[in-house]
């Protein structure tokens, strides 16, 4: 028996969808591949064959679904000196290209992603960076950002007649937002920035990869708090936010459970419950005892109800029946929640809705800046942390707007993460670290930024502005600065940092299939680790691959005079020494608690497969996952 090998490159999720429906359709599947016209068969009447129909297709749409099943060999490289607590913190901070991200997150956050939000470029034609060659991966990034190679390398937007082709930009984010959803948990919540140009584009895309049915609302945004003069014909004032839920959940009477948390109520909302009749219950407010049914539709809800002053029958409209059933009427009576007036003068009843019994409020389509926030206090917000460096980035979100959505989505001591791949200048990450320091939280984030460069020497790109707008907004909670309104809680205890990574190549040398000195590649591979990359670098990627967080905490234990990395309190334990002891090996084993996997360096055995292989049957016997790589 030999060891698994640690995969270096992300899954291929057809191939994990290919087996899902090999396991509910075996009888699909011919020779290994899906028989489309048997599975066709077998779902009968649910199956859309007609040539016309409803969907939105556009020039790339092809390539741009292929872009998700093209598996990324890259990996992400710690960066202690762009770190703030990198030891201790549970944040994230990463700087490349959002899709390759994306697809490195999938084994370590596949379904743990509480909270999704992200600012996409709106497409206007001046914001639109991003890479569009999606078969060359992490080498494609690593050219278009400089660090391969200069020749051919675009590093400005894209010019005005590039940036309102609505077919580029649906290329760039269907990929994205595919990979995005599979973060997510199934309570999980998406929420997009977006304006007129390509909203309809994005629900289109949206309903596609979400569902129809998992979609919440359109919520306007009012970005600004009055009206521009100079603008033709209409001034715009809102954006949009477009909200998606990953999985609807319904009541055993088939209604959709609320996903969003109910909004805290104001002191206004509150002053319309009074108490006249001193009811010991507390403030209470009369509400509607009828409903808009019909007696025809709803001919149980059409009865009598006596009057208690005047004993005559009163009876509903035709047109607007009773709103609860007689036995509950009768319930309501018994409670003294029916109400006819303070001496009994009104001739329908109403009923008592106390409030302490209101859990909150359904937070509403229309949010105004009054209570989220306008763009010109976004920039204000900017300016305080950057000062005369504030020039380093011209589109930021106000952090109110971003506190909105952590109120609606997350809860504060759930450890939820929150995740925004178009980070900008880092909003979100303060938003973050402020919500939890009112409310005690312990919420976690994961920032993804390209480093598109900035005309400013100090912030030469949009990634080191996301990076220094966290650390600055943290050093002020930190402080107890009093251009802060964060002071509820002392900092002491609060994660208040991040660790930073970058995107690369992977550590390890890979095949290339295209090369054509293959005996040099075989040599080549003998010793398949990449020159000038530390151990830590190798660690991480290691640590991605096998399934566990970019925050999981990590010790270094020296095990029969080797060093070992504990990640996660022992769940994973990985040793890059070379050449690795099998004492090493066998008191790594014999660890409690045991450890659930083993990683070390296929090159560390120096051709002992014997020991390789007896290695491997006592950790199987062990029940430990043992790889090498």
């Amino acid at each position: 028996m030999v060891p698994d090998k640690l995969l270096l490159t992300t899954p291929n999720p057809i191939e994990e969808r290919l087996e899902a429906l090999r396991e509910l359709f075996p009888e699909a599947f011919k020779e290994g591949k899906l028989d489309l016209e048997t599975f066709k068969q077998l779902l009968g009447e649910k199956v859309e064959t007609g040539r016309e129909r409803y969907g939105l297709s556009w020039a790339g749409k092809a390539e741009a679904i292929r872009a998700v099943q093209i598996p990324s060999s890259g990996t992400l490289r710690p960066k202690r000196d762009q770190s703030v607590g990198f030891d201790t913190t549970e944040n994230v901070i990463i700087e490349g290209d959002n899709l390759e991200v994306l697809k490195l997150l999938q084994q370590a956050y596949h379904g743990k992603v509480k909270l999704i939000y992200i600012d996409p470029p709106y497409n206007t034609g001046n914001d639109f960076v991003y890479p569009d060659d999606f078969r060359e991966g992490v080498r494609q990034y690593l050219r278009f950002t400089g660090q391969l190679s200069e020749d051919g390398v675009r590093l400005t937007t894209t010019p005005e007649e590039g940036g309102r082709i609505h077919s580029r930009w649906l290329s760039m984010m269907y990929p994205r937002l595919q990979l995005a959803r599979s973060l997510l948990r199934d309570d999980g919540v998406i929420f997009v920035s977006i304006d007129d140009h390509e909203l309809h584009n994005l629900r289109a895309i949206m309903d596609e990869i979400f569902g129809e049915e998992n979609f919440l609302a359109t919520v306007l945004w009012q970005k600004k708090y009055a009206p521009s003069n100079d603008t033709t014909d209409f001034s715009y004032t809102h954006d949009y936010l477009l909200s998606y839920v990953k999985s609807r959940r319904f009541n055993e009477q088939g209604k959709a459970v609320a996903t969003l948390k109910r909004m805290e109520r104001t002191e206004e909302q509150n002053s319309a419950y009074k108490n006249p009749d001193n009811d010991e219950r507390g403030p209470w407010k009369p509400g509607d005892y009828t409903c808009n049914k019909t007696s025809e539709q709803r001919p149980n809800l059409y009865y009598p109800i006596i009057h208690p002053k005047t004993g005559e029958e009163i009876w509903p409209s035709r047109t607007a029946v009773w709103r609860y059933s007689r036995e509950r009427h009768e319930q309501n009576v018994r409670e003294g929640r029916v109400w006819w007036g303070l001496n009994q003068e009104n001739k329908v009843p109403a009923y008592k809705r106390f409030l302490s019994e209101v859990a909150g409020v359904v937070a509403d389509t229309w949010w105004e800046h009054t209570d989220v926030g306008h763009t010109d206090e976004a920039k204000k917000e900017f300016k305080s942390l950057f000062g005369e460096d504030a020039d380093a980035f011209d589109t930021p979100k106000p952090v109110r707007l971003l506190k909105r959505l952590l109120q609606l989505s997350t809860e504060p001591d759930a450890g939820d993460i929150v995740l925004d791949f178009f980070a900008g200048s880092g909003t979100l990450g303060q938003a973050v670290l402020e919500m939890n320091q009112e409310d005690g939280g312990n919420r976690r984030f994961v920032l993804v930024q390209l480093p598109e460069p900035t005309r400013n020497p100090n912030y030469p790109t949009i990634s080191s502005v996301t990076r220094g707008r966290v650390q600055k907004a943290a050093e002020r909670i930190r402080s107890g600065d009093e251009k802060s309104a964060v002071r509820l809680l002392e900092p002491d205890g609060q994660d208040l940092g991040f660790r930073a990574f970058s995107l690369d190549t992977s550590n390890f040398k890979l095949w290339d299939g295209e090369a054509e000195d293959i005996q040099g590649q075989l040599e080549a591979l003998v010793d398949n680790l990449v020159e000038g990359r530390s151990q830590e670098d190798v660690l991480f990627e290691l640590l991605l691959k096998a399934g566990l967080p970019l925050s999981s905490k990590i010790q270094e234990q020296e095990i029969q005079g080797q060093k070992v990395y504990s990640v996660a309190e022992g769940q994973l334990l990985v040793c890059l020494e070379r050449p690795i002891r099998a004492e090493t090996l066998r008191a790594m084993m014999a660890l409690e608690p045991k450890p659930l996997q083993v990683v070390c360096l296929d090159v560390a055995f120096s051709g002992d497969d014997a020991l390789k292989t007896n290695i491997a049957l006592e950790m199987r016997d062990r029940g430990i996952r043992f790889r090498t790589v």
